[in-house]
């Protein structure tokens, strides 16, 4: 028996078999994509300056340094990364906006940032403390599980901790003299709380970045801070002229004192010198007095004559002076006291 074409039943049977084999097709890559997904989420990358934590369901099974690693697909274990390390940072009082290099860093600064900057010292001043916090994280694992939000942690005891220690202090030491000490007081106080909440993390270090008076009291400020600095000006010259003037004192005290003291042996020294050669002429004298007095005579006037730049004769029969003898042209005067 002959089959009837009939064009609709063909239609329809060719629209049943595209059916099945769309679904099948649609099935095949749909497990295709699960199977290329779960493959690729099998493998990840760790960067230079990061520690992968690994975790199974949740619970944290392993950590892996830097690199290719594998693990199990999406969904069993995923990995999170920690920046252990880089130095992080932290600002208070403001928050660099941008960095270029080559040109100056600009600094974003507002309302907000006053509320954490503005504080009461110990003398009841109010002051505007910008500072940053640098840490770096030792331990991941304390770090992602410990606290629940640590970069907020470690904001809220710095801001807590820095308040404390400057309202402890007076406001003209915090604004000169005593800068470092407040930031080395807060960073070890900080580390402390950190270590106790078990956060993971090392400070490197605490400073503070500019001190200043609020706005309105800074041109008061300005002048207190100048007459402080003329003061020490001041004392430094005149500590510096003490420094000066005392040691030259001292040393011509100690050169008088040795003139003086040279001069005293010198003069005993001649004296007993002196008393000897008496005691010797005396001797002489004792012995033969007109040898010695004539030769005493002879010496004296041997030690005259020569400082003598005239010589008067005088004649005890003579009622007038005879003219003087001039000793150096070794000639003698006429009647009247000229020369020939």
């Amino acid at each position: 028996m002959q089959r009837q074409f009939d064009p609709e039943q063909l239609i329809e049977e060719i629209r049943d078999r595209f059916r099945s084999r769309k679904g099948w097709w649609v099935a095949t890559g749909i497990l295709g994509a699960v199977v290329v997904f779960l493959l690729w989420s099998t493998w990840f990358t760790v960067q230079p300056e990061e520690t992968g934590v690994v975790q199974r369901f949740g619970a944290v099974q392993r950590t892996v340094g830097p690199g290719l690693h594998f693990k199990l697909p999406a969904g069993i274990e995923k990995v999170r990364t920690v920046p252990t390390a880089r130095v992080l940072k932290e600002e208070f009082g403001f928050q660099t906006a941008a960095t270029i290099v080559g040109r100056r860093t600009q600094y974003a600064q507002g309302k907000a940032y006053k509320e954490v900057s503005l504080m009461l010292t110990g003398d009841l001043n109010v002051i505007d403390v910008q500072w940053i916090v640098q840490y770096r994280i030792e331990d991941p694992i304390h770090y992602l599980f410990r606290v629940r939000d640590t970069r907020q942690t470690i904001r809220d005891i710095s801001e807590a901790v820095t308040r404390r220690v400057v309202g402890n202090r007076l406001g003209s030491d915090v604004l000169t003299v005593a800068r470092v000490e407040v930031a080395t007081e807060v960073k070890e106080e900080m580390q402390k709380i950190l270590d106790q909440y078990e956060t993971g993390v090392h400070l490197i270090t605490v400073e503070l970045q500019d001190v200043t008076p609020p706005d309105p009291v800074k041109p008061a400020f300005n002048e207190v801070n100048e007459a402080r600095q003329d003061r020490e000006r001041t004392i430094n010259q005149a500590q510096e002229q003490v420094n000066r003037e005392i040691p030259k004192a001292r040393g011509e005290a100690v050169r008088t004192i040795s003139e003086a003291e040279g001069y005293a042996l010198e003069r005993i020294n001649r004296a007993n010198g002196e008393a000897s050669r008496f005691r010797a002429i005396m001797d002489e004298y004792r012995r033969a007095p007109e040898v010695t007095r004539r030769r005493l005579y002879i010496e004296a006037m041997g030690s005259i004559l020569p400082d003598a730049k005239a010589i008067y004769i005088v004649d005890s029969q003579q009622k007038a002076l005879v003219p003087w003898l001039t000793v150096e042209s070794g000639q003698l005067p006429d009647a009247k006291g000229s020369k020939p």
